[in-house]
């Protein structure tokens, strides 16, 4: 198997109850040459998480002590670690309630490995390529790629892994119409149809916290019937 020179040292963390499936996902995912760490309780995945900083979160949603939800939205409140979640129902509301609490990829058990390891390393690398970015200013809004943090007016904006990536995607280019398609292979390369509603959910928390109006916005406007477009004036 080939391993990805970019992503090959990052450290992974699964958080599952069922040991024998981390054992067999730690075995194939350490022969690509990541470092995995894994745990079966939610309070030891979150304690890992604190004291060891993993690259990228694998986050099963049925858990003990709480579900996987309730374990993303406390990852949320202390990191920005990109998270997958796992999950054995097929119900979409699952995978929007993932995404809308700031989850970045959704996978469906079973799941072929290989198909793990693709999200995995397309996750990676677009947090990598975003690192060589240069900061961009527009007016109170200043954008960091390096750090992946935002500010407006002096203050950080507590932003998810897909949200500042779809800030960024937009602010990159401003002027530039992105429709939902084309954000979406940014957000980790997700599956269009499955995960069609998470564009709006994203752009809709995204406009919260840079306390835009969509009625008479100051950074991300709405193109019905094609996407959005960022109209901030670089400077």
């Amino acid at each position: 198997m080939k391993k990805d020179s970019k992503t090959s040292e990052s450290t992974l963390l699964i958080i599952d109850d069922d040991e024998r499936l981390n054992a067999l996902l730690k075995g194939y995912l350490k022969d690509f040459g990541f470092k995995v760490l894994t745990a079966v309780h939610p309070s030891k995945g979150l304690k890992l998480i604190e004291d060891e900083k993993p690259d990228l979160v694998i986050l099963d949603v049925m858990l003990p002590e709480k579900d996987g939800f309730e374990v993303c939205k406390a990852i949320r409140k202390a990191s920005d670690v990109p998270v997958i979640m796992l999950t054995a129902r097929t119900d979409l509301m699952d995978k929007v309630v993932g995404l809308e609490i700031g989850a970045d990829d959704y996978l469906t058990k079973p799941f072929e490995p290989r198909e793990l390891v693709a999200r995995i390393h397309a996750i990676l690398r677009r947090a990598e390529k975003i690192q060589t970015e240069d900061t961009l200013i527009f007016g109170e809004l200043t954008i960091n790629p390096e750090k992946r943090e935002a500010w407006l007016s002096g203050t950080t904006i507590d932003l998810t892994t897909n949200e500042f990536d779809a800030l960024l995607l937009l602010a990159g280019n401003p002027g530039k119409v992105y429709n939902r398609d084309q954000i979406l292979q940014t957000l980790r390369g997700m599956d269009c149809d499955a995960f069609n509603r998470s564009v709006d959910i994203t752009m809709s928390r995204l406009r919260q916290k840079l306390q835009d109006n969509p009625k008479s916005p100051n950074f991300i406007k709405t193109i019905w019937g094609s996407g959005y477009v960022f109209i901030g004036g670089k400077t």
